[in-house]
């Protein structure tokens, strides 16, 4: 009985199958052109270093999840679209006018990316072209706004660090945008020839001042400690004139030639010469005789003698 039943149950199903085969293929050939179609909406490779979020047609973006790196298949009916997420460089340039109306050119070189978690809302609020959207109309209005205030040359010198000032408002300005500004780098700044010239000069005449300002620091410095040293000298000589008296200064004497007394070397000793009385002691290597222009003898000093006083010649010794 059982066996009847399903021998009538298949044999129903290949009449019903030989009646909707012509159906059926022109489905499956539908299906197969309708994929082939669609296939690169369908299957959707999300490739190293990018990220997808997803559009649907009926419901919207869905801003809470976010496809990563791989394969995804989609209804062909939504979107996909992919963003990369990794470290990207966009160089700008721009015209900046100062406060005296000279126009300054800065070139920039800008690091950015998208905040991962926040790319669902990064599309559905701004979308793919953020960079022009966003980051560089945003730096260049922060900028302009920044510097406007000051002159060509407190741009081009970076007085005070106005550009560091000037990048750091920058980037917290973008930062509100759901993507992350990382750095800008000033690449070039471009002022007229006249003005760049004017200021190089300016600059160099300010570090010529300043080395004649460190030379003259220096010059007085040096006479001031020349004259401090000269005030030493000058104390130094008016303690020893106070402290040296007649009577050291002979003892002084009398030392020093028995000090001389004592050497081995051969010597001329005159007795009772000078003014203190105290011998004069000459080496005989070094003594020559002395003779005046006009042949007149001289005295043991070296002194002319004088035809008008006599002066007892005094007694010499000899000793070894």
């Amino acid at each position: 009985m059982e066996s009847n039943e399903t021998a009538s149950a298949s044999t129903h199903l290949k009449h019903w199958l030989r009646r909707k085969l012509p159906w059926l293929i022109i489905l499956f050939l539908l299906t197969a052109l309708i994929f082939v179609f669609f296939w690169q909406r369908i299957i959707i490779t999300v490739n190293p270093g990018e990220a997808a979020i997803l559009f649907r047609r009926f419901s919207g973006t869905e801003i809470d999840k976010i496809y990563g790196e791989g394969i995804h298949i989609f209804s062909p009916l939504d979107k996909v679209y992919i963003y990369e997420v990794r470290k990207q460089v966009a160089y700008h340039e721009f015209d900046v006018i100062t406060n005296k109306g000279l126009s300054v050119h800065l070139s920039l070189a800008i690091r950015y990316r998208p905040e991962y978690e926040l790319l669902g809302i990064l599309h559905q609020r701004i979308g793919p072209d953020y960079l022009t959207r966003v980051i560089l109309p945003q730096i260049e209005s922060v900028m302009r706004k920044q510097l406007g205030n000051y002159t060509a040359e407190q741009i081009y010198t970076n007085e005070a660090g106005l550009l560091t000032n000037a990048i750091l408002t920058a980037l917290d300005e973008v930062g509100r945008n759901y993507v992350e500004v990382e750095d800008i780098i000033i690449r070039s700044i471009t002022l007229p020839p006249d003005i760049v010239t004017a200021i190089e000069d300016k600059l160099k005449q300010e570090q010529l001042m300043k080395s004649y300002e460190f030379r003259k620091k220096t010059a007085e410095e040096e006479a001031a400690r020349l004259k401090i040293e000269a005030g030493g000298i000058k104390e130094y000589h008016a303690v020893i004139n106070e402290s040296l008296t007649e009577s050291i200064l002979l003892h002084r004497g009398i030392e020093a030639t028995q000090e001389l007394a004592k050497s081995p070397n051969a010597k001329v000793v005159v007795i009772g010469s000078g003014k203190s009385g105290l011998p004069i002691i000459l080496n005989t290597d070094q003594m020559s005789p002395v003779t005046p222009p006009d042949g007149s003898a001289s005295n043991a000093s070296g002194a002319p003698a004088d035809d008008d006083k006599k002066i007892n010649p005094p007694s010499q010794t000899s000793s070894p």
